[in-house]
């Protein structure tokens, strides 16, 4: 047997490959091809060569160096993670194994306002830069990338709590004219060598001391190239409306698109404040989106916006910037309003950001003073109780990663219920985990509505995301007890909420997996299948695709994922990685 035969039956190929026939560097046969944008699965061959798709058709009849029989597959364009922590762990496992493996073929980072570059004297809640790699600018941000040839592609927005961290640190107070015109240089410099957005992380610190005046300024910038301000919001809870308000108020004063990250109504007592935040969203769209009902499906527009909309530009074309002063005389601006969200019902965050902000200010070591402080000790204690309540009570907060050897056996806990095993009051053992471990404790809080969660993911201007990191079974990044949504988040949206629920279709999944995201940060030769887009794709079985990583034991790899092609080369295979990692850096247009 010939070397280009043996390859063609590892590959699953259905006839053999012959040398004077062999055109492609691959070739995807018999599958069902999506093309990303919301249309149903045709039956085709997908031919790969140069890093490029080249042809899709019926029955091609030229050969590949190899091939993969995809017959009763899905053929879809490379997922694209609009909102990852991936970048965390890239520099010490460079394969992002978690993330291949779940179809991911593009993370976007520099998320919650936090970014890599650029780097000051200080960086976004109160990490040093020794701490984390991180880069004086984003042309450096791009060349280690491309030197490191992570596994998956990876594109940047600008973190604005990096940005305040460089002007003024992690200091509660509003910026000077002079500071705030510092701050949207560095945002202007991050925009032009690259970054595909800005991001805040407005419950984080030094997020949260930025006033609205300034994020509208910060977010100028974005306007001329279309790109979104995506924000962790000021408040996902009892606050939630106001901080939407806020939100689309900072994207119309800077006229430029907005995404809301991991959309959510945290606590039980504002599950039922949905309705009122699709309201918002429809209006301040102009009511170009489709509302989202109770049942997951769709509704038109009202008749109202349905007039306003007859001037508006086709969905999917790219609106050209208009000044607030065009609007209607006495009608808000129109703005492109989007959203992202995980599919699972539990937040991760660390344990220290159920305390209140202002407890946070200055450096770690003054936030772990102020929590034995007499003068401050009873306050925060009060705000941080109420805090768990609201999402209803210590055992909502699982434990999933401490930095303290010593309080290993918390990993994975309950707090209430570890509590009780230490005979400890729960805020008591809270406030010695972060004391022992330097405030670096992570938590997951269980605080969402399971129907609200089917109708974000099915809602027209929703869009899935991991806000998850990238890990292994094996090396350095098998480690601590994270939450699953980094091993398991785009095959559990297509085994759960597709399969199973019935939630959204499977090429709308798909949509909003691949050319929604792409579309968003200006990605124009990725997030679809045609013919010379890049060749990025994920085969798998729709039957049975599923995520296997759980809250009690999340280091699971998915099922169904049968291949994952990066840049025309395949990544995995049959459940086997490669050893070539095909990763590029992706910086936006300039």
């Amino acid at each position: 047997m010939s070397a280009s035969t043996s390859l063609a039956v590892l590959a699953g190929a259905p006839r053999l490959v012959l040398p004077w026939r062999r055109r492609y560097a691959l070739v995807i046969r018999g599958g069902t091809v999506f093309d990303g944008l919301g249309g149903p699965g045709i039956e085709a061959d997908v031919a790969i060569d140069g890093g490029r798709v080249v042809a899709i058709a019926r029955d091609l009849k030229d050969d590949g160096a190899m091939e993969i029989d995809a017959r009763g597959m899905a053929v879809t364009p490379g997922f694209i993670d609009i909102h990852s922590h991936g970048d965390g762990t890239l520099w010490d496992d460079p394969r992002a194994e978690s993330v291949v493996r779940q179809g991911v073929t593009t993370i976007v980072v520099g998320q919650d306002g936090s970014s890599r570059a650029p780097t000051g004297g200080a960086t976004a809640d109160g990490e040093s830069e020794k701490d984390r790699h991180a880069f004086a600018s984003f042309d450096q941000f791009w060349q280690s990338l491309k030197a490191l040839q992570p596994g998956v592609n990876v594109a940047s927005m600008v973190g604005l709590g990096t940005v305040r961290g460089i002007v003024i640190g992690n200091v509660n107070r509003p910026a000077t004219p002079d500071e705030r015109a510092r701050m949207t240089e560095l945002v202007e410099q991050a925009l032009a060598a690259g970054a595909c957005g800005a991001s805040s992380g407005l419950e984080y610190t030094p997020g949260a001391f930025a006033t609205r005046e300034e994020l509208i300024a910060l977010c100028r910038p974005l306007s001329a190239r279309r790109l979104p301000y995506a924000t962790h919001m000021r408040n996902e809870d009892d606050h939630l409306l106001e901080a939407i308000d806020e939100s689309i108020a900072v994207a119309s004063g800077a006229n430029c698109p907005l995404q809301i990250s991991h959309l959510k109504t945290q606590g039980p007592r504002n599950w039922g404040k949905l309705d009122d935040v699709f309201a918002r969203i429809h209006r301040a769209r102009g009511g170009l989106d489709i509302a989202s009902t109770k049942s997951g499906e769709t509704r038109k527009a009202p008749p109202s916006a349905a007039k306003r909309a007859k001037a508006a530009p086709a969905r999917g074309r790219r609106a050209e910037p208009r000044p607030p002063s065009t609007a209607a005389a006495g009608a808000a601006p129109r703005i492109d309003v989007a959203f992202d969200r995980y599919p699972y019902i539990a937040y991760q965050t660390g344990l220290s950001n159920l305390f209140p902000v202002w407890s946070r200010a200055g450096t770690t070591e003054e936030f772990l003073r102020r929590l034995d402080d007499p003068a401050t000790a009873d306050q925060i204690r009060r705000e941080t109780v109420a805090k768990v309540d609201l999402i209803g009570g210590w055992d909502n907060v699982q434990i999933t990663g401490v930095s303290n050897y010593a309080d290993a056996a918390a990993d994975g806990k309950r707090l209430g219920s570890f509590a009780k095993t230490q005979q400890l009051e729960p805020y008591a053992l809270a406030v010695a985990l972060l004391q022992r471990g330097k405030a670096n404790v992570g938590m997951v809080g269980f605080a969402m509505s399971e129907e609200n969660l089917e109708r974000i993911l099915a809602h027209p201007q929703g869009m899935v995301c991991s806000d998850g990191g990238a890990y292994a079974l094996d090396g350095p990044t098998h480690k601590g007890h994270p939450h699953p949504r980094g091993l398991g988040t785009f095959p559990r949206v297509l085994g759960r909420y597709v399969r199973e629920r019935k939630a959204l279709t499977l090429a709308s999944a798909i949509h909003k997996m691949s050319g929604f995201p792409a579309s968003r940060i200006g990605l124009t030769d990725r997030g679809r299948l045609a013919s010379g887009m890049a060749a990025d794709v994920v085969v798998f079985d729709p039957a049975t695709v599923e995520d296997k990583a759980t809250y009690e034991d999340p280091f699971h790899y998915p099922v169904g994922i049968k291949a994952v092609i990066v840049n025309g080369v395949v990544a995995l295979h049959d459940k086997q990685r490669a050893t070539e990692r095909t990763g590029q850096a992706l910086p936006a247009s300039k």
